[in-house]
């Protein structure tokens, strides 16, 4: 994209977050998939989410609401704090943009207080990276902790993770992706009601992209490579996958119509 084609995305993205009454979520998901401006990203997430409402008449009200529930949630628990400390020094040093005091207070008030309002959630690592692109785009802790949760509560919802056996498959590439590609990626499934029917769909693509350079490597050198994934041309992963996804659908029909 171009700086005049930026400045345009900008401005469609301005106009619409600046609406004085109702704010287009149907426009807003179909400029997201195309990916967010950084200095916009917060603020359409929580849209995309659903943890701010359309409706802006009330949104001073529900913004105080949300700080002072997320304020009454119970941050502590020393056994989890240390796991999660571990775990954040460690993505801490993959993940040079979250370094810092400041980050590794917000991982850890945002995971347990999810997992002490969520009793039947348990701690897992890969809780970090999934937590990792709210605390580093959302300006307010409590924003932050209530767009893990939605996320936390969509997957969730629609997918039983013991069945997902690849850590692709279960955490949505964020333990492997690299940072800026994951919150890229991350626009374009806010966006989508069916973001985790969709997910396979990337994975394949970037299978499909890797497959030559895999193709020359050792098996522990593919092992190692598919955990820590090089940087991706998101623009070209989504298109694959969008035509994957659609390939997919096509032979569905086509089969569904040679049984009747």
């Amino acid at each position: 994209m171009n700086q005049d084609e930026a400045l345009s995305n900008l401005s469609d993205y301005n106009d619409l977050l600046q609406s004085e009454v109702y704010v287009d979520l149907e426009r807003l998901r179909i400029l997201a998939r195309h990916g967010i401006p950084n200095e916009l990203r917060g603020e359409v997430w929580k849209y995309l989410l659903g943890v701010q409402q359309a409706d802006r008449s009330k949104e001073l009200t529900t913004s105080k609401a949300r700080r002072e529930d997320y304020e009454q949630i119970d941050k502590s628990d020393p056994e989890i704090s240390k796991r999660i400390r571990g775990e954040v020094t460690r993505y801490q040093r993959r993940v040079p943009l979250l370094d810092g005091r400041h980050y590794m207070n917000r991982f850890e008030n945002v995971i347990v207080g999810y997992l002490n309002a969520n009793r039947d959630a348990e701690y897992h690592p890969a809780l970090v990276a999934l937590c990792a692109p709210f605390v580093y785009v959302l300006d307010k802790e409590w924003d932050a902790y209530y767009c893990f949760e939605r996320l936390m509560q969509a997957m969730e919802e629609e997918v039983d993770l013991n069945e997902w056996v690849t850590s692709w498959l279960q955490h949505l590439l964020s333990r492997e992706m690299k940072f800026e590609d994951i919150v890229r990626l991350w626009d374009t499934y806010f966006a989508m009601p069916d973001f985790l029917e969709f997910h396979p769909f990337v994975c394949l693509a970037i299978l499909r992209n890797a497959r030559e350079n895999l193709e020359d490597l050792e098996q522990s050198e593919i092992r190692t490579m598919l955990l820590r994934l090089p940087y991706l041309d998101m623009q070209r992963t989504l298109a694959e996958a969008y035509n994957l996804r659609h390939e997919s659908m096509e032979r569905q029909i086509s089969e569904d119509g040679d049984l009747l």
